[in-house]
């Protein structure tokens, strides 16, 4: 559905209210409270992205996102909108999706390896402190600088048990390395792995590009991932989806100003993302929000209140649709304030009142007009979607997965030699070594613990390397110690 203008419409008040295309990298945020509808809103840009030809990410948090891929229009509700928003080229659709899913039950599996993910978004895995998380940055640096791949969890397993058995060695290049940091890790390890995290680690990785492509029709693939599961440990979802943006950072190219997004990305629950992080990685949050826009991608955070996004972030949040807010305490009180004080005010509309009285469906909407300035906030109701209002079935998920781009390419597990097996060869030649006693008057040489890693990791067909970075700015700005934004290093696919 469009406007008279020909630009995306998304709600209808006193005048049609839509987004201009090339002013949607630049961030936004959908927020409300429970059940005031803030998942249509996400619907409704979601199919507006695609048809525009703008992939989308969004996490499907509740189950009842996979309608988008059938259509929709026959809810009594529905065609009592298009009825009285007087909405004449409404027209049932669905829209071209792809389901992922980290556990693979209802999607693609997804999953990344270990030295991509890094040791800075690892620990906030395993809620480590500072002395824990620089022993993990060291397992790391020694893997890195040796070629040891890391995929998978039992290869950061034996790396960390290699690390702390030869620690002596390692001493005077690294400083101290703590047994009792290490065997922290280790449990942070075993409990992740009683999460499930274990399905989210191994290859084959995610290849991020397969979330950015269009169908035959031009239309912007909409992904869909999975998050009901996921959810019950709010940490992985978070996490998982700030390495997710942090990939798309590091991976695609600057686009200077684009007439419209390359990729949008919805965060839901985006209150997790902030929950107890730390300042380092709120820094370095705040960095990819910013930096990002460069690269085509625009980020939109759903939460139920806006002072759940730090104010350095908010601030870049230039698209909002506000719905409404209930105030019975004082912190909610605060929110509705917050809320109506981010808004260009409007004479015809009592912005702090009306945020409290908002119907279903219904928002204070504001979109960035053509000079990049916040149109004047209006009251409207959000257009009605043209898929299917709710989940789809567990037959219909099938076969759309079926259909796909790129099913069959990530459903077989691949297990390459890395870190478990070189190690594993490099503890049995030390086992050797230590059977066969030197002459009596003879003082045995010191071992290098990684002497014959480098030569053995020669001899197999996977090797370890240091992402190329540009001379862009943005990139030298937030490189970590072993590449990339959240210190993640990437292992060469095959």
């Amino acid at each position: 559905m469009k406007d008279i203008n020909g630009n995306p419409l998304m709600a209808v008040g006193t005048k049609q209210i839509s987004f201009i295309p090339r002013m949607m990298n630049r961030h936004g945020l959908i927020a409300g409270a429970t059940g005031t509808g803030k998942t249509i809103s996400l619907q409704v840009m979601a199919e507006a992205f695609s048809n525009l030809g703008v992939p989308v990410f969004l996490a499907d948090v509740k189950g009842d996102l996979g309608g988008i891929g059938l259509p929709g229009g026959t809810a009594p509700k529905v065609v009592e909108n298009v009825k009285k928003l007087k909405l004449h080229d409404f027209s049932a659709q669905g829209y071209p999706v792809c389901f992922w899913d980290i556990f693979g039950e209802q999607g693609h599996p997804l999953r990344t390896t270990i030295s991509e993910m890094g040791p800075l978004l690892l620990s906030r895995l395993l809620n480590l402190n500072e002395t824990q998380y620089g022993v993990l940055n060291l397992a790391f640096k020694i893997a890195d600088e040796n070629g040891l791949l890391l995929l998978d969890l039992k290869d950061l397993r034996a790396m960390l048990d290699f690390t702390g058995k030869n620690r002596d060695q390692f001493t005077t290049q690294y400083g101290n390395i703590s047994t009792a940091s290490i065997g922290a890790i280790q449990r942070g390890l075993m409990i992740l792995e009683e999460q499930g995290a274990d399905h989210f680690f191994g290859e084959p990785a995610l290849d991020i590009l397969d979330l950015i492509q269009t169908n035959h029709e031009g239309k912007g693939i909409i992904n869909i991932l999975s998050a009901g599961r996921l959810m019950q440990s709010p940490v992985i979802y978070s996490t998982f989806l700030l390495w997710l943006l942090s990939e798309l950072f590091e991976q695609l190219p600057e686009t200077g100003d684009p007439e419209k997004p390359r990729l949008v990305f919805f965060f839901d629950e985006a209150h997790l993302l902030f929950k107890e992080a730390t300042s380092t990685l709120l820094d370095k949050i705040e960095q990819v929000v910013r930096l990002i826009r460069s690269k085509g991608v625009g980020i939109y955070f759903i939460t139920q209140n806006p002072i759940d996004i730090p104010d350095t972030i908010l601030g870049q949040l230039g698209n909002r649709i506000q719905h409404a807010l209930r105030a019975f305490t004082p912190r909610d009180q605060k929110a509705v304030t917050a809320a109506a004080t981010t808004f260009r005010p409007n004479p015809k509309v009592k912005v702090e009142q009306a945020i409290t009285e908002l119907g279903v469906g219904e928002a204070l909407v504001s979109f960035l007009d053509e000079k990049g300035i916040p149109s004047i906030v209006e009251r409207a109701f959000i257009v009605p979607p043209q898929s299917r209002i709710g989940p789809a079935t567990p037959d219909e998920i099938s076969r759309m997965l079926r259909n796909d781009l790129v099913f069959g390419a990530y459903e077989k597990i691949i297990d390459r030699d890395s870190a478990f097996e070189m190690l594993q060869r490099k503890m049995q030649e030390q086992e050797s070594a230590r059977q066969i006693s030197p002459p009596a008057d003879k003082k045995p040489e010191p071992v290098n613990p990684m002497t014959g890693i480098l030569a053995d990791f020669a001899q197999t067909a996977g090797r370890t390397v240091t992402r190329t970075l540009s001379a862009e700015i943005g990139r030298q700005l937030v490189r970590g110690i072993l590449g990339g934004i959240f210190g993640s290093t990437r292992s060469r696919r095959r």
